[in-house]
């Protein structure tokens, strides 16, 4: 997995490209803690992830978390296998998903 981070004041883009799974979320996990700080607006870009599993989703949960005190979250570019995921999970009922 790939991780492009942009900071633009208080809004953080960060493009995910890959497999977010056990392997990769304590990665994710890591960069979020590092740059979340001060952080109003963030937005986690899924336009080239091709996998997500269940590590991935604690990862998004606890950023939801984080995010729900500091400000706002928004998932996008998710693509139709990801978006099951949300659904059957659950968790489109949790983020805000574009």
């Amino acid at each position: 997995m790939t991780i492009d981070k942009n900071k633009n004041g208080a809004e953080l883009i960060i493009a995910l490209s890959g497999r977010l799974d056990t392997i990769t979320a304590p990665r994710l996990e890591a960069e979020l803690k590092e740059s979340i700080d001060g952080v109003e607006h963030l937005v986690l870009d899924f336009a080239e992830l091709a996998y997500l599993s269940s590590a991935g989703l604690r990862v998004l949960l606890a950023a939801q978390k984080i995010m729900n005190k500091q400000g706002d979250m928004v998932v996008r570019h998710v693509n139709e296998t990801i978006a099951d995921i949300f659904d059957v999970t659950g968790f489109c009922d949790i983020l805000t998903i574009e």
